[in-house]
């Protein structure tokens, strides 16, 4: 063997110091890899919905439901079925109403039947995975009864008395409710192996800092960033543009208490700024697009505060395109064309009347120009962004378990596009002064959103970063944003919709041409025979007769509106897809009412499953990339045992 490899062996012989531990952990890993591979579960553009994402989470999709279908069959009616599925996702919830409804002379029994169905849906739920790694699943002080109980053996008469005196004692010392929501948190736990977020977690709904702090402590998970994720990326980083564009969305949504009290950003220069300056200010056409939970008392200040924002956001966009001609995104200088006495604005060599240019803050002859209130009001909430304790932690969660694109088990997931030409090839953009087209361009963008928050030494290259994220988020080429403008100057001021439209990139009408499928799917080393897209950011309108399954199925976009901005748009509440050992199914979702109806109207979100494939064997993990990594380390690990016996590297005995 060469010096470089005798060296790494030596190494590997610290962890595994005799031909005995070396020999434990090939056989260890080569019986791994013929364990059934675990479930994957993908969701995207969750858009703070946090009451529908944590239900769909709980249920795994509807996987809870089939495994006690699996288990129980016939032996149990719709109704215990239902009941026990409410219990698995709401145990503390649940059992707080079932202690109140029983007396304390039925309650026992209730103890009883329940550990014994949860103790069953535990062994078939955690069947497919190692003891190994069950045991680190085990909440800790449950973990030694947990085991004992879920390895029980039915044929072993001899034990029946001892697992029951189990779960009596458990009961008699009143630990029943505590071990019961250990049980149910673990069944959660082990019917999803690994989660997959295609994207938008931010944005429109109320809760995106849940969401995040939800993910933060999920066992295994990724995420792909979507143009939403990005643009906070950039305002965590404190790039004011990006700022902006944050404070407007919430602002559009009725959403800055998601700032406020989610994530305790001081808004109030802000507030003060924008009464101050835009008290005599019309400001009708910044209406809130608020939901039933938004307090009305605050419209008229929130509508201040939309316009002021808003116009600070067109100004700041401005500087930027001006700072990076090599963005090609001049069409979107709209401020310098605004015709103040006649009210109107020239885009594209059209004259158009403005519903509103009232505006105190724009200088006519320096358009994008800031004011000092203004600047002092940007730089104020720059310092609060960047101090956030709690949103840096979401944004570094972001950037350390997400990227740009994924390959996974022969999918490769993304939440945009592959920016092509009419023609279906890769679109060359230039990012500073090179251009990069297919993955590269995605590799070279997200390189450049790294040093955007990370690059604390270099300013200059920090600054390019920011304005890179910036551009994943709006820009024309973006493969996250995948159309030709943001239009939201255009309906903020101007009627004619044909100014409002922004047009797609060719990928979204080239969809079902499987050449252009096949090109990407190479272009990410992926065997075009086996391998899929999975795609998020453009909703799929069903109530218009469009499918989420596109290509023949080697394509699937699942963003079926789980955002209830969306849901009128859908005819549905979003799509999940389900991957494991027996194929992949996509599963549509019905709206969720609420947490409070699911708990004690035992309602779910009604879901309708599509077979996508079925896997004629049923695959392990010797089949993914976790057992392509495995089947390395038992080679290293063989070298490892050849060195000890032919004494090229001596037994630590």
């Amino acid at each position: 063997m060469d010096e470089l490899e005798q060296r790494y062996l030596k190494s590997l012989a610290k962890q595994y110091p005799t031909i005995a531990a070396a020999s434990t952990e090939i056989i260890n890993l080569q019986a791994i890899l013929s364990l059934p591979k675990g479930t994957e579960h993908f969701m995207t553009d969750i858009h703070g919905e946090y009451e529908q994402f944590n239900h769909v989470l709980k249920n795994g999709s509807g996987s809870v439901k089939r495994k006690i279908d699996e288990e129980f069959g016939n032996t149990l009616s719709n109704k215990d079925k239902k009941s026990l599925a409410t219990l698995i996702y709401y145990p503390a919830e649940k059992l707080d109403i079932i202690m109140h409804e029983e007396d304390e002379s039925s309650i026992e029994d209730w103890y009883k039947i329940t550990l014994h169905r949860l103790v069953q849906i535990t062994k078939r739920v955690s069947s497919k995975y190692t003891r190994s790694k069950v045991r680190k699943a085990l909440p800790p002080d449950f973990s030694y009864v947990i085991e004992e109980l879920i390895t029980e053996k039915a044929e072993i008469q001899d034990k029946e008395a001892y697992y029951n005196e189990i779960i009596h004692t458990i009961i008699r010392i009143g630990r029943a409710p505590e071990f019961i929501t250990a049980l149910c948190n673990l069944i959660q736990r082990l019917v999803i192996d690994h989660l997959h977020i295609v994207g938008d977690i931010y944005d429109r709904g109320p809760g995106p800092h849940v969401i995040m702090e939800t993910l933060r402590q999920y066992h295994s998970v990724d995420v792909q960033w979507g143009n939403h994720d990005v643009v906070w990326m950039g305002a965590a980083s404190g790039h004011l543009a990006c700022i902006a564009n944050v404070i407007r969305v919430a602002a559009r949504y009725g959403n800055l208490d998601t700032l406020e009290d989610g994530y305790g950003i001081n808004l109030i220069p802000l507030a003060t700024f924008a009464m101050e300056v835009y008290k005599d200010t019309n400001c009708d056409i910044f209406a809130i697009k608020y939901n039933t939970e938004y307090d009305t008392k605050d419209l008229s200040l929130d509508m201040k505060m939309h316009k002021a924002i808003a116009i600070l956001q067109f100004k700041l966009e401005g500087q930027l395109i001006m700072r990076r001609p090599e963005f090609d995104m001049d069409d979107r200088l709209l401020l310098e064309h605004i015709d103040y006495e006649k009210q109107t604005i020239m885009i594209g060599g059209k004259e158009y009347h403005m519903k509103d240019t009232d505006f105190p803050t724009i200088n006519r002859e320096r358009p994008y120009e800031l004011t000092k209130e203004e600047e002092q009001v940007m730089e104020r909430l720059r310092l609060a962004f960047i101090k956030c304790e709690k949103l840096q932690k979401h944004v570094r969660f972001l950037f350390s378990q997400g990227s740009l694109y994924k390959v996974y088990n022969s999918n490769l997931l993304y939440h945009g596009c592959m920016p092509v030409d009419e023609e279906g090839n890769f679109k060359k953009v230039n990012v500073f002064g090179e251009e990069y087209s297919g993955k590269a361009l995605y590799d070279v963008l997200e390189h450049y959103a790294r040093k955007g928050y990370y690059s604390h030494h270099n300013l200059q290259e920090k600054l390019k970063g920011q304005d890179i994220i910036w551009y994943i988020w709006t820009g024309p080429n973006s493969p996250v944003f995948g159309k030709d403008k943001m239009a939201t100057f255009e309906r903020y001021f101007i009627e004619e919709k044909e100014t409002q439209t922004e047009i797609k990139n060719n990928y979204y009408r080239l969809l079902d041409r499987e050449d252009m499928i096949n090109k990407i799917l190479t272009e990410f080393g992926l065997d075009v025979e086996k391998s899929h897209i999975v795609n998020g950011h453009v909703p799929v309108e069903l109530k218009k007769g469009e499918s989420p399954i596109k290509c023949g199925g080697k394509l699937l976009i699942i963003d079926g509106g789980f955002s209830k901005a969306y849901q009128d748009k859908t005819g549905i509440a979003g799509y999940t897809l389900v991957a494991n050992s027996h194929g992949m199914r996509l599963v549509a979702h019905e709206p969720f009412e609420s947490t409070e109806s699911a708990i004690t109207n035992e309602s779910d979100i009604f879901s309708d499953s599509i077979i996508l494939e079925t896997s004629m064997m049923r695959q392990k993990i010797a089949d993914t990339d976790i057992g392509a990594e495995l089947r390395e380390i038992i080679h290293q690990l063989e070298g490892l045992l050849q060195a000890y016996r032919d004494g090229t590297i001596a037994e630590k005995i």
